[in-house]
């Protein structure tokens, strides 16, 4: 059994993993100011929750996107009693050709998630997270990253809107019963929810375009299940634990001979 953690600028999820297969996941907010025994206490506690004994993992393997929340989990991790700690970054093996201006720009999420969709479906591919920040990457018909896209999220513009309007309020993010909202709130809801399927739909569209073919197209993130089933487009595979599959095939990767 290993244990996988993936570090989002909002939260940070937790699995465990054995042959392959995610036996629980959890999620705590990101603290950045937490000190290593904190962040101990908090994921010891999300795995316990689960009936899982930290104490039983061959290892932990990270992906992070909050490099000084990154040093104090491994911190927190040896504390646990965690041995062998990988972190994706320079040096992994990932399998993954990237084919950008400078690679070394990659974020680990996006390279977590492309080696995760790499192992489910043949390229080309695209693949959408929707975190804080809403990421799509390109995959080529020979599995190379090409790039993407990345747009303020629709938590973060819903927030954004109600900080820099007065008299608009802070929203929850769910879908809105018509496109043409009659108050305050369906209008926000129709803006930020049906419009960032709406820009979904236009950027996958353009994205085949310059990859000059179809693509299969995965979704994940913690917005993804609100936004995904607006979407014009109908064969989106939704699969929330795209990243902790991600990290299982990079330690098979690293560790299994």
């Amino acid at each position: 059994m290993i244990i996988a953690i993936d570090v989002g600028n909002t939260n940070i999820v937790i699995g465990s993993i054995e042959n392959g297969v995610i036996e629980s996941s959890a999620r705590i907010s990101t603290n950045r100011s937490g000190t290593a025994y904190e962040l101990a206490m908090a994921v010891s506690s999300a795995l316990e929750f689960d009936r899982v004994d930290p104490a039983q993992a061959e290892g932990a393997i990270i992906s992070s996107v909050v490099p000084n929340v990154t040093e104090t989990l491994k911190r927190a991790l040896a504390i646990m009693g965690i041995k062998k700690i990988l972190t994706v970054g320079s040096g992994l093996k990932t399998g993954l050709n990237i084919r950008i201006d400078d690679p070394a720009q990659l974020g680990s999420d996006m390279v977590v998630g492309a080696v995760a969709a790499l192992d489910m479906v043949k390229p080309p591919m695209l693949i959408i997270d929707m975190g804080t920040a809403t990421t799509i990457s390109a995959i080529d018909r020979d599995g190379a990253f090409r790039g993407g896209a990345i747009i303020p999220g629709v938590g973060l513009s819903l927030n954004a809107l109600a900080g820099g309007a007065s008299l608009l309020p802070k929203v929850s993010i769910e879908a809105p019963p018509h496109a043409i909202g009659t108050n305050t709130v369906d209008c926000m809801q129709s803006g930020a929810v049906l419009g960032a399927a709406c820009m979904i739909d236009g950027l996958l569209e353009k994205m085949e375009e310059e990859l000059g073919s179809p693509c299969s197209v995965v979704a994940t993130g913690g917005l993804s299940v609100v936004v995904i089933p607006l979407c014009r487009r109908k064969d989106i595979i939704l699969e929330p634990d795209l990243l902790l599959k991600g990290l299982s095939v990079i330690w098979d990767k690293n560790v299994k001979k």
